[in-house]
């Protein structure tokens, strides 16, 4: 059984798609850009912030699911610029220990809202 995950400690999803869902004992967690869910808007700052807020954002979802980050198993991280890449690694390596997930980063075109980082999760419950 599926079941969508939700809390008010992280951004409120922008379309059709759920925070997270539960599928058995993983938790899917959708892109968090860097959305303050006070304001709705992109967190004031550059990449370094920007990586900290949504990571904050996936981990509020975990949380909410009854898990953390320290329970995920996969990260992936989508960049504007892969230019981007050594900041980001070196705030990500603060929200995890080992043993480490895995993890795919990409550059891509574009991200909603202007972001220059977007992260999705996979976690154990």
């Amino acid at each position: 059984m599926t079941q969508a995950i939700s809390t008010d400690q992280a951004p409120s999803a922008i379309g059709p798609y759920s925070q997270a869902v539960r599928h058995g004992d993983t938790i899917f967690v959708s892109g968090q850009i860097p959305l303050d869910p006070a304001t709705g808007e992109i967190v004031e700052g550059g990449v370094r912030e920007q990586t900290r807020r949504a990571l904050t954002n996936a981990g509020a979802i975990l949380e909410a699911a009854g898990s953390g980050l320290e329970k995920a198993l996969q990260v992936t991280v989508l960049l504007d610029s892969i230019e981007d890449f050594a900041a980001v690694n070196e705030e990500y390596g603060t929200f995890f220990t080992e043993p480490y997930p895995s993890r795919m980063a990409y550059a891509v075109a574009a991200l909603p809202k202007g972001a220059l980082i977007e992260v999705t999760v996979v976690a154990a419950a």
